[in-house]
């Protein structure tokens, strides 16, 4: 992991699903628990969202939050 990993989990937004357009970092613990159940989509996006279930379960959201974009 490293700190630009940080930043795009903040500001990369998923793109398909049920949360299409929400940062990964606001996606719901519960659906990043099924996506590791289920296997994690291929590439970055399923290394990040690995990343990001990590951050959720040890409680560090409010680490990744300040550095989202505007838009985020």
């Amino acid at each position: 992991m490293q700190q630009a990993d940080l930043v795009k989990i903040a500001n990369m937004q998923m793109p398909f699903g049920k949360y299409a357009g929400r940062s990964l970092i606001r996606l719901p613990e519960e659906y990043l628990l099924w996506f590791q159940k289920k296997g994690w989509p291929k590439g970055e996006l399923g290394r990040l969202m690995e990343i990001t279930l990590t951050i959720k379960m040890e409680n560090l959201d409010y680490l990744i939050l300040p550095l989202q974009s505007e838009r985020g």
